[in-house]
């Protein structure tokens, strides 16, 4: 892939740089290291690194300096890029219980693509999915990418609510909700897992840059672990 890196004025405090044209692990690395990077160049001039599928939001201190020396310390950190890793990352595992009980559309899903619910099931859970952002609510972490087998568009008219701990795809995302709130994803299973806990000491179990699995669970397990129906 091209040496992508591109930066663009985003406010009066703020500058975004693209990493690429489209998500993918090799541009989710590269975001990921040149954070990695630019925190300690900073210092006490950063006020904060918000990286998405493949860019990275930088917003800094104006009274400590400006967007020219910030540009600067951004080409500087350019060659950590080269040691960009792809399977870098913590690897999270997050219990789901799937059936049409806890999701909603996984028959559904499963019959438009001409496979079984356990073939959904297998597929959904056998591979490892990369963070690449957060947001939408907190705790809403974007995975991918969904393996096209199951890839599914949202749809087209999104249910007033979703329950918390629903996992979920839209195209090829994948996703576990962290809150009761509107949704158009498709839903497949539902999750025990705290997505977003203010009051816990660590209140999000993922971070951009981790890896997710996802592990089957029966219904006890997940009902003595703390989900509800």
């Amino acid at each position: 892939m091209t040496d992508t890196l591109k930066i663009e004025c985003a406010g009066e405090a703020a500058l975004i740089v693209y990493l690429g044209d489209e998500s993918s692990p090799t541009v989710a690395a590269r975001v990921q290291a040149l954070g990695d990077a630019l925190r300690p160049k900073l210092g006490s001039t950063l006020v904060d690194l918000i990286p998405s599928y493949a860019s990275l939001l930088v917003l800094y201190d104006p009274l400590q300096s400006d967007r020219y020396h910030i540009s600067q310390c951004i080409r500087d950190c350019r060659p950590a890029l080269a040691h960009a890793t792809i399977g870098s990352g913590r690897l999270v595992e997050i219990p789901v219980y799937y059936s049409p009980e806890s999701g909603e559309d996984l028959e559904t899903l499963a019959n438009s693509k001409s496979l079984s619910i356990d073939d959904v099931i297998g597929i959904h859970s056998e591979q490892e999915y990369r963070v690449y952002a957060i947001g939408f609510a907190p705790g809403f972490a974007y995975l991918g990418d969904v393996d096209p087998r199951i890839a599914a568009p949202r749809l087209s008219t999104p249910r007033q609510k979703v329950p918390r701990g629903a996992v979920a795809i839209a195209d090829r995302q994948t996703a576990v909700y962290p809150a009761p709130s509107p949704g158009g994803w498709n839903l497949i299973g539902r999750s025990p897992q705290r997505m977003f806990d203010p009051q816990a000491e660590v209140p999000m179990p993922v971070q951009v840059g981790d890896r997710v699995r996802f592990t089957p669970m029966d219904r006890s397990d997940f009902l003595l672990a703390g989900g509800s129906l």
